[in-house]
């Protein structure tokens, strides 16, 4: 299994819906980066700003990451893992 090592930090997490449909939106106060090895199967899409990770029970969190999407993308496509 692959593994992305990243600098990342708690942005939003997402513990599902409410009765109207709503995100039940959890916002940590975290201020440092943690480095983190991250299983590539839990990535479900990278921005300039965040990774979204699937997380335990269902959860979906925002990760800010330090570094560039260009960098994560040259990374990525560099062990083969990117489709052109």
């Amino acid at each position: 299994m692959p593994f992305l090592d990243l600098e990342v930090r708690t942005a939003r997490i997402v513990h599902g819906f409410d009765e109207a449909n709503r995100e039940i939106v959890e916002c940590p106060a975290e201020t440092d980066f943690t480095r983190k090895l991250i299983a590539v199967s839990r990535i479900q899409s990278i921005s300039d700003q965040y990774l979204l990770v699937t997380g335990s029970h269902g959860r979906m969190m925002y990760w800010e990451y330090r570094g560039s999407l260009d960098e994560v993308e040259v990374r990525l496509a560099t062990a083969g893992l990117t489709l052109e």
